[in-house]
């Protein structure tokens, strides 16, 4: 009876210390841990949301850029840190494609992790080197056919969005492209535009900013329908792939075992953010759409994108080790 009562007070005590931590989160720095390069989608995001973090809770949002391995060097550290609020990490579609683009892991997207919420979606943009004699879709199809292996396309990684992408586009136009993946969205950009590659399935806050300054010829979005940011800009289906359609997401998430009403917290602020007129704006020059939902719902949007590019790479017979 006493040691029934012994654990029924320990409990008590525990959720007591979680509820009084809850109150006064955050009393120091939160460590934001960013999975790719600076330059990249992800990074232009999270540094647009982490500094209005900032301002909301008093407290700095430090930036932790931890490139590496497909996203995954990033997500293993976040996943393996103290789940008590001071560590968040942004994940994307690569940490999805990655539960089976590799067949081991240091870490589980389902189990390890306590969803946030999703915060935007992009486009990737179909983009060429200004020295590639194309100014279409179609005329790059052409081109790609008349020289089968002699055009290679850029992406963030093995597994990445714009790998996905790209291998998506050869299998639906019939083309012979080679894939060189780069460290990151930031570095594939860096080696479109010096000419190193000669196409690219960047993701649109990386690249559009080149597009506007003639450093790259954007051709389509993978979206299915046309993006507000380039709205004279066609969808790669009705440029000349019919079916053709790929898109970019990104959300926040805590080490597994982050105590409720601190998930809760984070997940309010997050939204407030999101739907700051202020932010919206922002984000919407660089081609972000806002979509954000509950943590419950996050969760279940992942497995589903778990499953849905799964079958992706088993059909391109994919793998990254």
């Amino acid at each position: 009876m006493k040691s029934l009562l012994l654990q029924l007070l320990a409990v008590l005590l525990s959720a007591c210390a979680v509820a009084g931590a809850a109150d006064t989160y955050p009393s120091k720095p939160i460590r934001f841990i960013l999975p790719f390069p600076p330059g990249g989608g992800t990074d232009t995001l999270a540094r647009i949301v982490g500094q209005k973090l900032t301002q909301d809770f008093g407290q700095t949002v430090v930036m932790d850029n931890r490139p590496g391995a497909g996203a995954n060097i990033g997500a293993e550290i976040a996943a393996h840190s103290a789940p008590d609020g001071y560590t968040i990490v942004m994940g994307n579609i690569a940490h999805a494609v990655n539960a089976t683009l590799y067949r081991k892991l240091g870490y589980d997207l389902v189990k390890d992790f306590a969803p946030i919420t999703l915060l935007a979606a992009t486009p990737n943009i179909l983009v060429v080197h200004p020295s590639v004699a194309a100014k279409s879709v179609k005329e790059l199809i052409a081109l790609a056919k008349a020289k089968p292996g002699q055009f290679n396309y850029a992406s963030s990684g093995s597994g990445s969005s714009a790998h996905l992408a790209g291998e998506l586009f050869k299998n639906l136009a019939g083309v012979d492209l080679v894939h060189i993946p780069y460290k990151g969205g930031g570095p594939a950009v860096i080696s479109l535009i010096a000419g190193e590659s000669a196409i690219g399935f960047a993701t649109m806050p990386s690249v559009l900013p080149q597009v506007k300054a003639g450093k790259l010829r954007a051709l389509g979005v993978t979206t299915a329908k046309r993006s507000p940011a380039v709205p004279d800009l066609p969808t790669i289906a009705e440029a000349g792939v019919p079916g053709y359609e790929a898109n970019t997401w990104y959300g926040v998430l805590a080490p597994a075992k982050t105590p409720a009403p601190i998930v809760g917290r984070l997940h309010g602020e997050f939204l407030n953010i999101m739907q700051s007129a202020d932010i919206r704006e922002r984000i919407a020059v660089h081609g972000y759409e806002p979509e954000t939902n509950t943590p419950q719902e996050f969760a279940a949007y992942i497995k589903s994108e778990i499953i849905k590019w799964g079958k992706v790479v088993k059909a391109a017979g994919i793998h990254a080790d």
